[in-house]
């Protein structure tokens, strides 16, 4: 079945920086886009980013130019580069291959001073 593990969460000050990855196994991953979403407290699911499957990308304007979306095929992981976070990206994230219902059990990130 598939599964999705992310990780690499944390508490990080303002301005720090986190490398989320996505363990993600029971289907062919290189053959679907990859996403990530984040949910935050009384908040909706709402859409970061995007790979397609070869790669091409593309992100929510809230964190464009500070987020960044890659994956690697052969060790079926998808990644979330984020830089310059700021309190308001404090969410749990998940991620999600394109077409699928199916999520983990997201990784918490918390900004704060």
């Amino acid at each position: 079945q598939v599964q999705l593990v992310e990780s690499g969460g944390g508490l990080v000050q303002p301005g720090g920086s986190l490398r989320l990855s996505c363990a993600a196994s029971g289907f062919t991953f290189s053959s679907f886009g990859m996403s990530w979403y984040r949910q935050a407290p009384g908040k909706g699911r709402e859409l970061v980013a995007h790979s397609t499957r070869t790669g091409f990308t593309n992100y929510a304007d809230f964190v464009k130019g500070r987020f960044t979306i890659s994956r690697d095929n052969a060790e079926n992981t998808v990644y979330l580069q984020m830089n310059s976070l700021k309190p308001e990206d404090t969410a749990v994230y998940y991620c999600n291959p394109q077409g699928w219902s199916v999520w983990g059990q997201g990784t918490q990130v918390t900004v704060s001073s």
